[in-house]
């Protein structure tokens, strides 16, 4: 069965290509230069084109703390446009599995620890990213709709904190873990200070790109439900955005210049998110990437292709 996914040169889609590049699945890797997918027209004109049997919905318009608290407006339109023709589409063109991507992010701020897969529409989430969050929420609400009315099998994966191989690694509109290598490279090579934004105590769970790949290609074949499922590490391995930029140091031989700027804003302090439906979900063991592993492969990734990654 073919297989479209949106947003598939990013970071998530070049993993789930190492996976699907070794099987028989035809597979469509698409990018914002392919079809613009806030505008409807692009968009069914990308599905009458590709005629997919699956659809992993990976586009979104992401950024870190200071482009989701200065650029809300955009973040909400681009985002409720995008999800909002990727799936009327796969309706329309009788996709059989519609598979959206959400985040941890778009919890409720103030709730009970560690958050489940119910408790995703109990309260408004953090200002900071509140335009964002109540965009990727109503996907969750428009797959359950389709499910209801149609019998369509649309469903939400929700995973942590994502990092790895071909993430955007810009300054100011990249998720953390990218934006702590490259701020510590040019640190490094200019012998400046290692400057982090915030306190560092913040917690977070990160999960590596290639386990999170792996994960979705089993909700693609296995998963029949249309309730959502968190991907994610466990409880256990939540830590610090302190303890990150200080591994991160470490690895790229910088330690003794490492500074946290408490002037900054930290954003939600927590968002711990419990796996229990998913492990129990699946049907053998899952070793997950070990932080430090991660972290070496994507700072090793980052030098190599510094000239070219998304910056």
């Amino acid at each position: 069965m073919k297989i479209l996914i949106t947003g598939g040169t990013g970071l998530v889609g070049n993993a789930l290509r190492k996976i699907l590049d070794e099987t028989k699945n035809e597979t469509i890797y698409l990018s914002s230069k392919d079809y613009d997918l806030t505008k409807y027209e692009e968009c069914n004109k990308c599905f009458n084109h590709h005629k997919p049997g699956i659809v992993i919905h990976l586009a979104a318009n992401v950024g870190g703390l200071f482009k989701n608290l200065n650029y809300k407006v955009d973040m909400f339109e681009s985002n409720m446009a995008m999800n909002m023709n990727v799936l009327k589409c796969a309706y329309e063109h009788d996709v059989y599995k519609c598979i959206s991507c959400l985040s941890t992010c778009i919890f409720p701020n103030e709730t009970i620890y560690p958050i489940d897969e119910t408790m995703l529409h109990n309260g408004p989430p953090h200002y900071s990213n509140d335009a964002y969050a109540y965009a990727k929420r109503m996907v969750d609400v428009q797959s359950r709709a389709y499910y209801e009315q149609y019998n369509k099998l649309f469903v939400s994966v929700i995973p942590t904190n994502i990092y790895g191989p071909h993430d955007n690694f810009h300054l100011e509109d990249s998720h953390v873990i990218p934006a702590l290598i490259h701020q510590c490279y040019l640190a490094k090579k200019e012998k400046r200070p290692f400057v982090v934004r915030g306190s560092g105590k913040p917690l977070r769970q990160f999960i590596y790109s290639e386990d999170l790949a792996k994960l979705i290609m089993k909700v693609v074949n296995n998963y029949e439900d249309n309730e959502p499922i968190i991907l994610s590490v466990s409880e256990k391995d939540e830590i610090s955005i302190g303890e990150i930029a200080t591994i991160i140091s470490k690895k790229m031989e910088y330690t003794d210049n490492l500074f946290f700027d408490a002037h900054f804003s930290d954003g939600q302090y927590k968002k711990t998110a419990n796996n229990a439906k998913l492990m129990k979900w699946l049907d053998e063991p899952f070793e997950f990437t070990p932080i430090e592993e991660g972290l070496k492969k994507t700072i090793a990734w980052f030098i190599e292709n510094y000239e070219t990654c998304r910056k």
